[in-house]
């Protein structure tokens, strides 16, 4: 049985804890004494409890998050509830601010806040030895990553297998956009390349091929950039899938050389507008050239086949309804193939809140904290845009509509959809759980009764991107005029496991 237990929850089984792995890694002498036990948010309290104490744990290490911190409250006072002597240690970002308010912060026996590579495995050498610290709460600083010890090799065969494999080149982020933890690092730290490198390679040996780097500005350091993608391209098969977060307004011509060499499904950028109001990036100390990041976008969608997730935020400060339209049909005209429609959210210590008093913000209590009003928003038009977002991912992003989306979108993008939202849930009072036929039927109702675009212009758009997606059932608009030739016609497979790739990323 372990003596140290290092756990989370995670929010899909397809995700795997990075950060536990890099605390097992770092273990030293306590390693051989310490497991991973993961779990997922759609478990039972009690039945993690009873998982939990059945290892006979001394020492359990939480890694809590803003989409877990619920849950691992309650697993946590369930366990205080049978062990009362079982030492609980917390660690994460959701507990490294504001922790004196939360319950989770009363129940446990220790806190590290900041990077616990280090900090943990020390603490837990204490208590072993019968000299607990004094305070309970443990500040821990950046460690030098030359002196970290990498966790890929703590993947096992079955998160190769079927998880997520995250990585990073780098730590840290020297930008200051205010609604994020990040804008509190002091700048951006690389680790070693070619120490890097040789861990890619015995990952890619043991055969993974879907890479998720969580470096937070990949393309910052161009000779660096280009040397990764340069050992991929090296490594180009059929199965390779890379994912990164890229600096819009940051691309050298050396990485744009590279990128352009990458096979379709191979790349996708995660790309952080957030809003193009420069009023509004002064207000969060955004620096963005916005000309600069239209020309790159539009280069990368014209000139790449890399997969472009682009993301705006509702409710940033200064921001209100008409400037956020505003920005909205601005990226939709630069065709990223998908664009995330986020609600402000106030995480735990974000400089974000400096913004509070002078905008009237009221946010949600409660994980993930977002923004329920303010003086630029209020609470109706809220609601309103969250839902836009929720349909947009439903028919903008999902990839099921590419014929019909450009009628949806028309010349006034963010108007239109914003009308077909209204009207889609005045007819069915819904968000969630729509059955492909039935959204389909949904759409095309919408598209000639909200929007008024012709019947047949609708059914022959609609038809064309019902046959791509291999659907079983028939809407009912399709039901008196079914679709010429056989139904359903199916999606040919390399597109499909195309589709699902980027879906699971």
């Amino acid at each position: 049985m372990p003596t140290i237990l290092l756990t989370t929850l995670n929010a899909r089984y397809f995700h795997s804890s990075f950060g536990l792995r890099y605390l097992l890694a770092n273990m030293g002498d306590l390693q051989a004494r310490t497991t991973i036990q993961e779990f997922i948010i759609t478990q039972r309290p009690l039945d993690i409890a009873e998982a939990i104490l059945a290892t006979q744990p001394r020492i359990i290490g939480f890694g809590v998050y803003i989409w877990n911190v619920a849950e691992i409250t309650q697993v946590v006072a369930l366990l205080k509830q049978v062990r009362p002597n079982l030492i609980i240690v917390l660690g994460g970002l959701e507990v490294s601010y504001e922790w004196e308010e939360q319950p989770l912060f009363a129940l446990a026996d220790y806190l590290i806040t900041g990077q616990a590579d280090f900090a943990f495995a020390e603490l837990c050498r204490r208590l072993i030895a019968n000299e607990p610290p004094v305070e309970n709460i443990i500040h821990a600083d950046p460690p030098p990553l030359d002196q970290l010890v990498l966790p890929y090799h703590f993947y096992t065969d079955e998160d190769i297998a079927h998880r997520l494999i995250y990585v990073e080149a780098s730590r840290g982020c020297p930008f200051k956009c205010e609604f994020c933890l990040s804008a509190l690092d002091k700048t951006a730290w690389p680790f070693e390349l070619e120490r890097f490198l040789t861990e890619m390679e015995g990952l890619y040996e043991r055969g993974v091929r879907h890479f998720k780097f969580v470096d937070r500005t990949f393309n910052l350091n161009a000779k660096i950039g280009g040397r990764i993608l340069d050992f991929f391209l090296e490594r180009l098969d059929k199965q390779l899938f890379l994912h990164f977060e890229l600096i819009p307004d940051h691309l050298p011509d050396a990485l744009k050389e590279r990128i352009a060499r990458f096979p379709a499904g191979a790349l996708q950028f995660e790309i952080g507008i957030q809003t193009f109001n420069p009023t509004v990036q002064a207000l969060i100390s955004r620096k963005q050239d916005n000309r600069k990041t239209e020309e790159h976008l539009h280069w990368l969608r014209q000139h790449t086949q890399a997969h472009l997730h682009a993301d705006l935020i509702v409710g940033l400060p200064g921001e209100d309804m008409a400037s956020f339209a505003a920005g909205f049909n601005r990226l939709v005209a630069l065709d990223p193939h998908e664009i995330q429609v986020g609600i402000l959210k106030r995480l735990r210590g974000a400089p974000i809140s400096r913004h509070s008093a002078e905008f009237g913000y009221r946010y949600n209590p409660h994980p993930p904290y977002n923004l329920l009003c303010s003086r630029l928003l209020d609470f109706a038009t809220v609601r309103r845009l969250e839902r836009f977002a929720r349909y947009w991912d439903l028919i903008g992003n999902s990839g099921r509509f590419r014929h019909t989306r450009p009628l949806l979108l028309g010349d006034d993008p963010f108007g239109r959809l914003l009308i077909f939202s209204d009207w889609l849930f005045a007819a069915t009072g819904q968000t969630h759980q729509f059955a492909l036929d039935r959204l389909f039927d949904l759409v095309y109702r919408g598209l000639t009764v909200a929007l008024n675009v012709p019947e047949a212009i609708a059914r022959d758009r609609l038809v064309e991107d019902y046959k791509n997606n291999g659907a079983k059932g028939l809407p009912l608009f399709l039901q008196s005029q079914p679709i010429p030739g056989s139904l359903p016609i199916p999606q040919h497979p390399s597109l499909s496991s195309l589709k699902r790739r980027q879906a699971r990323h």
